[in-house]
């Protein structure tokens, strides 16, 4: 190849090359499904059960603690999951996240024992959470679960998990739990 070839093949890579960066940098960038780092890091609404997060010891109110719950950040800090241990080996992973499409929070429980729900319905304020959503009992009756998640002291969280059978007129509690944070 001559000199003259190869400067402007040279050029031409170059151009190709700057190109590629600026297109990558541009507003294209979202619109060719790449996304901003960390969008949920920043958004505040995605921050709010931030106050759930660590290492937890899990009992009845006013018994004795037997379970234990492990809360953190996942998928670039969109999404609390709570991985937690019960008594005789039930096991557990929780996960909810705030949707910045439809701007509400959603969640989903899932077991060792084959159970899951999912939750469609979340409100989550500074400190608190409820979250709601359908599901089937073992007869095949239409149930409703609500969790709620509320910060009790800087170091302590209660969770409460209700069933209702009757469309939400009347709810049976499942689940009461106060958390206790495991010092580090």
């Amino acid at each position: 190849m001559n000199r003259e070839v190869m400067t402007h093949s040279l050029h031409i890579r170059c151009l190709l090359l700057i190109a590629t960066i600026g297109l990558c940098s541009s507003p294209w960038q979202r619109s060719l499904g790449a996304m901003e780092p960390n969008p949920c890091a920043a958004n505040p609404e995605s921050r709010l059960l931030d106050f759930w997060l660590g290492e937890w010891t899990i009992a009845a109110p006013g018994g004795k603690s037997g379970m234990t719950s492990r809360v953190y950040l996942a998928l670039d800090k969109c999404m609390v999951v709570e991985s937690w241990s019960g008594n005789q080996g039930h096991q557990g992973e929780n996960m909810f996240a705030y949707s910045q499409d439809d701007h509400s929070w959603h969640g989903m429980f899932a077991d060792n024992e084959g159970r899951v729900h999912v939750f469609v319905d979340g409100k989550v304020r500074s400190g608190s959470a409820v979250f709601s959503g359908p599901s089937r009992g073992p007869k095949g009756e239409t149930l409703l679960n609500r969790i709620s998640i509320a910060r009790a002291g800087p170091d302590k969280v209660e969770q409460l998990w209700q069933k209702s059978a009757d469309n939400g007129i009347t709810w049976s509690t499942e689940f009461r739990g106060e958390y206790s944070r495991r010092s580090p």
